[in-house]
């Protein structure tokens, strides 16, 4: 099996695909325009990527049948084509949960006590410790947090150690999860704002998070608050952000923003940057060697289950509902040429089967096949399916 990995991926990673017998094309700074190129040219089995965008042509362009995302989100990856094409597309979840984490309390604290304004004022020669030393302190503060998956989780467990009670909002987010979560639980992303003095963002973009946090989510907060995002910049309005950081003196520990720079070095023209109370990293809340190791780990198990089983784990594109409304069970002597007949007869009924099993007996002997078809199929069809080779013992349906 042939992986081209066409992003940075630690040398972990790479030994590790090549201890499970994958040959390696190893391209990290491949441009995303040269990508369909490249992996029609590689004959790649598997794409791995990290922040590079993977488009219906990359897809469309070899043979391609699995894509991992070495990270959480995979927003830069073309789904819908992928699933058009029968191509697996995968991700690592929850493996840079501490790592984001971590990196939310940072940008809190550096708010809280003007590290970055104080550091760059030590660094010019200037010392106003009567400005620097007036701080609220985080602890008895609420924390407001969108989202729950892993890694807000994993900011509600630190904001215990803080001593700053939680409001959340999730979509999945029930009584009794908030319940074991210890936090309270919100029934809008406004009331979560309502109700913080810091207000966190943990959202994946989908179409329904986009531009989520906006005006009535900053005109909720009281003025002053802070407002961390670590997730992703569409996420928020930003001209809204803008206007809430001028007009409400809120503040920001931003880590990702509209306007972002592609590359790992450039130049930033980012407006939001020049507003007194805003604070930034340079997108690294992923970045450090614990996380980077942990998805790298990941990666391989990834593949492994791919080479291994045909299946790999982690899988973001399989259908929430199958089109099917029976199963088929099939009951036939484990012999060869039987399911061929079966689905020729399901083809001529114009029945179209949406999922497959075939389970075979001790002794190899027999086997049953639960076919999910996406109707009932008549007795005529039935009966057809029963005579269609000698091999088949008996044929039954059920409705899903």
């Amino acid at each position: 099996m042939k992986v081209l990995v066409a992003d940075k991926l630690e040398d972990s990673a790479r030994r590790g695909l090549a201890e499970i017998g994958c040959e390696v094309v190893y391209e990290p700074d491949v441009a995303a325009e040269a990508l369909p190129e490249l992996a029609r040219s590689s004959g790649a089995d598997v794409l791995v990527v990290r922040s590079k965008k993977v488009t219906r042509a990359t897809l469309e362009s070899g043979r391609v049948g699995l894509v991992v995302r070495a990270g959480a989100g995979y927003n830069t990856i073309d789904v819908e084509a992928a699933s058009e094409r029968g191509i697996w597309v995968s991700n690592c979840p929850g493996k840079n949960a501490v790592a984001v984490a971590e990196l939310t309390f940072a940008l809190m604290l550096a708010l809280d006590r003007h590290v970055v304004d104080g550091a760059a004022d030590l660094r010019a020669g200037k010392w106003n410790k009567k400005e620097y030393g007036k701080a609220r302190g985080l602890f008895g503060r609420t924390l407001g947090v969108l989202g729950t998956g892993s890694i807000g989780r994993e900011v509600i467990t630190r904001a215990a150690a803080f001593g700053m009670p939680v409001v959340a909002w999730s979509r999945s987010l029930t009584d009794e999860r908030a319940e074991e979560l210890g936090v309270t639980r919100a029934d809008s992303p406004v009331a979560v704002a309502a109700a913080a003095d810091v207000l966190t963002v943990h959202l994946a973009l989908s179409s329904d998070t986009r531009a989520l946090v906006g005006d009535g989510v900053f005109a909720s907060m009281r003025p002053g608050s802070f407002f961390i995002n670590t997730s992703r910049s569409e996420v928020v309005d930003q001209p809204a952000l803008e206007r809430a950081v001028a007009e409400r003196s809120l503040r920001a520990g931003l880590d990702v923003f509209a306007g972002e720079p592609s590359g790992g070095a450039g130049a930033v023209d980012a407006p939001i940057f020049k507003l007194p109370g805003v604070i930034g990293t340079h997108h690294i809340g992923a970045s450090t060697e614990q996380a980077q190791e942990a998805i790298a780990d990941e990666t391989v198990r990834v593949v492994r289950m791919y080479k291994e089983r045909g299946r790999p784990a982690n899988v973001v594109n399989l259908a929430a509902k199958s089109p099917a409304t029976h199963v088929l069970a099939v009951r036939h002597l484990d012999r060869v040429g039987v399911l061929a007949a079966v689905f020729d007869c399901l083809k001529e009924a114009g029945i179209n089967v949406q999922e497959t099993e075939n389970v075979v007996f001790e002794g190899a002997k027999a086997a049953i096949a639960r076919i999910h078809v996406d109707r009932a199929p008549t007795d005529e069809v039935v009966s057809a399916l029963r005579a269609c080779t000698k091999d088949v013992i008996d044929v039954s349906t059920v409705a899903i």
